[in-house]
């Protein structure tokens, strides 16, 4: 049967599955790749010119939050995947803490029914966990994992208690990813500073060793009931030396480009939208994070996308809600990374595709070869343009990142072999697709 659509770009700077780049065509057809050459001769429905740009395995950004539903004065799926599709993010993993909650599976099957009408790239969602351990847990589906909050969290999906964190873990073979910060720890030091509205005490409150215990009791239950873990938004040197010496192989981790990129002086410059949890540490954090991600102590990367109002964040701490938004910027701030030889382009569309596909269990994503999927991103690594808060597609509309000036900016998106953004139009009628996860992978 002859194929419905089909798209051909040319002359682009291709990344190979093995590191190596090709000057070549990639043809797509009815959303598969199914060439890969220095020439293809047959043409598609569409074809793109890419001379000068470089093709990479589309993002997959494995820690979001959209806020819908219960919170679209914030951000929704519509607005969030736009700027996905801007970002060169072509795929999401959702968390839990919306309104209601993401912890059954009647709440999943309400996300999934709203992305796939309102999504322009590709969508999973986590499931919650809560002290009293909901029956879906374990049953509900498709579902990346189950998402639990160690710490910096209140309601329901706070999981402080020590007994039911081991239960969560003694029961299923299904991920747990964590937010790692020990309550009790953060609690203490409330105590402590509390009546200081300079908000940079915030990475004081919730310091590195709130983190490290949290951290060090996941993996120590991980490794008692051989449990499949990943330890969300690593944010401390402690942590990462940890990982080094007792990361067992099913463990994995994930670094935000604002923990590698960004520490406490930023509170002076850019005040609360430097608010997130697990808050900036130091400069001598950023550093140790770097290393262990180049050496692969650190799995991969996620923007852990967290957008809030600036009328929230004008508030007063400690009543400014923490988070920023990323899945905009993530890709041109790591390859402007590579540009300065932090680290390769290649290490960077691993870091941000291959290695999260690998580790989720994502079939036929992360890799631009035959048989994979058409999600594909095409940059250019010449042009510099600085980051400017109010082009954001997200609703919030501004960036911790104002006014770095980057390269690497997404030129064409493409999900599922359709052109979704090309030189700054987005084409708001394509539509992702449900994430499957793969247990046999």
């Amino acid at each position: 049967m002859a194929p419905t659509s089909s798209l051909s770009i040319r002359h682009a700077r291709i990344l190979l599955p093995n590191g190596e780049f090709l000057l070549g065509d990639v043809q797509i057809c009815d959303g598969k790749i199914v060439g890969v050459a220095a020439e293809i001769v047959a043409s598609g429905d569409r074809e793109i010119d890419a001379s000068g740009l470089t093709l990479l395995p589309g993002v997959i950004d494995p820690q979001v939050h959209f806020r819908e539903p219960g919170l679209e004065h914030k951000e929704d799926l519509f607005t969030a995947s736009c700027a996905c599709a801007k970002g060169g993010v072509t795929s999401f993993l959702e968390m839990p803490n919306t309104r209601p909650l993401t912890t059954t599976q009647a709440a999943l099957d309400d996300k999934l029914r709203r992305a796939a009408e309102k999504c322009l790239v590709n969508y999973g969602f986590f499931i919650g966990a809560t002290p009293e351990i909901l029956p879906d847990l374990l049953s509900a589906n498709p579902t990346s994992g189950i998402k639990v909050f160690m710490g910096s969290m209140h309601g329901d999906l706070l999981m402080d208690d020590a007994a039911v964190l081991e239960e969560i873990f003694a029961k299923g073979d299904r991920l747990i990813a964590v937010h790692a910060e020990d309550q009790a720890r953060i609690n203490q030091r409330r105590q402590e500073f509390a009546g200081i509205s300079d908000v940079a005490i915030h990475s004081q409150i919730q310091d590195n060793q709130a983190a490290l215990l949290a951290t060090q009791l996941a993996v120590k239950l991980s490794k008692k009931y051989q449990r499949r873990l990943h330890i969300l938004h690593l944010s401390t040197g402690e942590e990462a030396e940890f990982l080094r010496q007792e990361k067992p192989s099913w463990v994995t981790a994930e670094v935000t480009p604002q923990h590698l990129l960004l520490n406490t002086s930023a509170y002076e410059t850019i005040g609360s939208l430097a608010q997130m949890n697990p808050p900036l540490r130091e400069p001598r954090d950023n550093e140790i994070l770097w290393q262990a991600l180049l050496d692969g102590v650190i799995d991969f990367i996620a923007t852990d996308h967290a957008p809030h109002t600036l009328a929230e964040k004008a508030q007063t701490y400690p009543n400014t809600p923490s988070g920023m938004p990323g899945v905009e910027t993530s890709l041109p701030l790591m390859l402007t990374q590579a540009m300065n030889g932090r680290c390769t382009v290649a290490q960077v569309a691993n870091w941000m595709s291959t290695a999260v596909a690998k580790a989720y269990k994502i079939p036929n994503k992360g890799k631009i070869a035959p048989g994979f999927d058409g999600d594909l991103v095409l940059v250019d690594l010449e042009k510099y343009r600085p980051v400017v808060g109010k082009e954001m597609a997200s609703k919030c509309g501004w960036s911790s990142f104002e006014g770095w000036n980057l390269t690497g900016w997404p030129v064409v998106t493409v999900v599922g072999g359709k052109v979704v953004f090309e030189n700054g139009k987005l084409d708001t009628n394509v539509r992702g697709k449900a994430l499957t996860f793969d247990a046999d992978m």
